[in-house]
């Protein structure tokens, strides 16, 4: 399984699940990244320490 934010894996056992009004499961690895969607609401693609800024900047 992947972080919805970040893209690493995350282990089994370990991390988060949300499930949204519409019924779309997000998956999180850490507090940090489900405070940077959730609540500020900010996108993956402008943060060097994700994996899909990654693939936008290649």
């Amino acid at each position: 399984m992947k972080c919805s934010f970040c893209g690493r894996t995350i282990p089994q056992g370990t991390g988060k699940i949300y499930v949204k009004k519409d019924g779309k499961l997000l998956y999180f690895c850490s507090s940090k990244c489900e405070k940077n969607m959730l609540k500020l609401k900010r996108k993956p693609q402008k943060y060097k320490w994700t994996a899909s800024y990654k693939r936008v900047s290649k």
